[in-house]
C-alpha cells in the first residue's frame, strides 16, 4: 500500500493523541492525526493534575477552556467502610507544597473542545476525520489504510486508539488485562452546600466514592455548587442504582456522601463503566510507541488514567523531536520511550490496584495497614508533603512540557 506521508502518524483522537499530534506539530514536525467522530457527547469529567495543565498551557490549549475548570484546592480522603478497623481521615492542601492547586477538574467535552480548535491552528498538523482499517509495519515505514478508503504512511506511528489498539496489534505487543468485581457510575450533580473547591473520597467497602467540584455552566447554578461523582459498587448494585429515577437516585447519592453538600439534584446524563487494569508488554516497538489506553488501562481512582496518558503524549513527542534534529531514526525512538515511561507506568497501576484491593480486601492485617498508612499521612507533615509532591509530578517521569520547558 501507497499513500500521502507525513514524518509521524497519530491514531487516535482522545486528549492523549491529540495532545501528541498538537505538541509535534508545534515543534514543527509534520503529523497526521487519524480520528473517527465521537459518537455522542462526553458527559465524562477528568481531574487534570498540575503537571498536565502546566503542560496544555505550553501547547496553546489551556487557555481555550480554563474558564470552564475547577480548582482542587484540597483533597480529602474519609473512611467510611465501617469496620474495626478504620482510617482517620486526611486532608491533602495545595498550599502545603507552594501550589494554588492540585490541579483543575474539567469536563471532557470542553477538553476535547480546545484541544481540537488547537489543533486546527496548526499548518503542520493534517487532521484525518477517518477510522483506521487497518496498520502495516514495514522494515522503514508504517502504512495505515483508512476505512473510508485510501492510505497513510510515515516513519513512525503513536497508537492513541484505545484499549482495542489495531496499532498495537500490528505491532505484536501483548497485553495482560485483569477484571474487578466493580463498576463506576459517572454522572454530574448540583448540591446546596458549596464545595469550597475540595475533592471528597470516600472509601467503602465496594470502592471509592469521589465528588469532585465543577464549575458552574449555567446563570441559576451558584458557583462551587456543582460536582462530578464517581460511585464505585458492585455490578449488581449499579444496576439497581441505574435503574432509580433521578430524585431518588440524588437522594441515595446525599445519603451516601452524609449530606456534606447538601441537596443533591442530578444532571442529566449517567455513565457506568465496568473496572479493568490493562498494561502491554512494552509500551513501544519498532515503528510504533503506545499511549493512553493503547499502553495502559487504570481504574478512575486517584486521578491517574488520563494523567498518565498525558506524561505518555509529552514523553514521545519530546523523544520525536530531540531525534528529528539530531537526525536519528524514528524507529529507534520506541524503545528508548519504552524505558522511559516504564517505570511511571508501573508504579501508578501498582499503587491503583493496592489501593483498590484494599478496600476490597476483608482481612483485617490489610485493613490494618491501610489505616496505618492514611495515619501516618495525617501525622507526619514531610511525609504527606513528599506524597502530594509525588502525586502532582512524579519523578519517575516529567517530561518537558510536564516542567513548563518547551519541545
Amino acid at each position: 500500500m501507497t499513500g500521502p506521508t507525513a514524518e509521524t502518524i497519530v491514531v487516535g483522537g482522545g486528549p492523549a493523541g491529540l495532545t501528541a499530534a498538537i505538541a509535534l506539530a508545534g515543534a514543527g514536525v509534520e503529523v497526521a492525526l487519524v480520528r473517527k467522530s465521537a459518537a455522542a457527547v462526553d458527559r465524562r469529567t477528568t481531574a487534570l493534575l498540575a503537571s498536565s495543565v502546566t503542560a496544555l498551557d505550553l501547547i496553546g490549549v489551556w487557555r481555550r477552556c480554563a474558564a470552564n475548570a475547577a480548582p482542587l484546592r484540597t483533597m480529602r480522603i474519609v473512611d467510611d467502610t465501617a469496620r474495626l478497623l478504620r482510617a482517620p481521615e486526611v486532608c491533602f492542601s495545595a498550599s502545603e507544597i507552594g501550589l494554588e492547586a492540585f490541579g483543575h477538574n474539567i469536563e471532557n467535552r470542553f477538553l476535547l473542545a480546545a484541544l481540537d480548535a488547537r489543533a486546527r491552528e496548526l499548518p503542520a498538523l493534517r487532521l484525518i476525520d477517518d477510522e483506521a482499517d487497518a496498520v502495516e509495519i514495514g522494515e522503514t515505514r508504517v502504512t495505515v489504510a483508512l476505512k473510508d478508503g485510501g492510505a497513510l504512511s510515515a516513519p513512525l506511528a503513536i497508537a492513541a486508539d484505545g484499549r482495542h489498539s489495531r496499532c498495537r496489534a500490528a505491532a505484536g505487543i501483548a497485553s495482560e488485562a485483569r477484571s474487578y468485581p466493580q463498576t463506576a457510575l459517572t454522572c454530574n450533580l448540583r448540591h446546596s452546600r458549596p464545595h469550597h473547591d475540595t475533592s471528597t473520597e470516600f472509601h467503602t467497602a465496594t470502592g471509592p466514592f469521589t465528588l469532585v467540584p465543577l464549575v458552574r455552566f449555567q446563570a441559576e447554578c451558584a458557583p462551587g455548587r456543582r460536582s462530578s461523582l464517581v460511585f464505585v459498587v458492585e455490578p449488581g448494585e449499579v444496576d439497581a442504582l441505574c435503574a432509580l429515577p433521578d430524585r431518588e437516585l440524588a437522594a441515595e447519592i446525599e445519603r451516601r456522601s452524609h449530606s456534606i453538600l447538601g441537596k443533591i439534584e442530578l444532571e442529566p446524563g449517567r455513565g457506568r463503566f465496568p473496572l479493568a487494569v490493562e498494561t502491554a508488554a512494552r509500551l513501544g516497538a519498532g515503528r510504533v510507541a503506545l499511549i493512553g489506553e493503547a499502553a495502559h488501562v487504570l481504574p478512575p481512582i486517584g486521578a491517574q488514567g488520563l494523567n498518565l496518558g498525558l506524561r505518555d503524549a509529552a514523553c514521545i513527542a519530546e523523544l520525536i523531536v530531540a531525534a528529528r534534529r539530531n537526525g536519528g531514526d524514528l524507529a529507534e525512538v520506541s524503545a528508548r520511550y519504552d524505558d522511559m515511561r516504564r517505570a511511571d507506568v508501573a508504579i501508578r497501576s501498582l499503587a491503583v490496584d493496592l489501593l483498590n484491593r484494599s478496600l476490597l480486601s476483608d482481612v483485617l492485617a490489610v485493613q490494618g495497614a491501610r489505616g496505618f498508612s492514611l495515619f501516618l499521612l495525617q501525622r507526619i507533615a514531610p511525609l504527606r508533603r513528599a506524597v502530594m509532591r509525588e502525586g502532582v509530578a512524579p519523578l519517575a517521569s516529567q517530561p518537558r512540557l510536564m516542567r513548563g520547558e518547551p519541545l
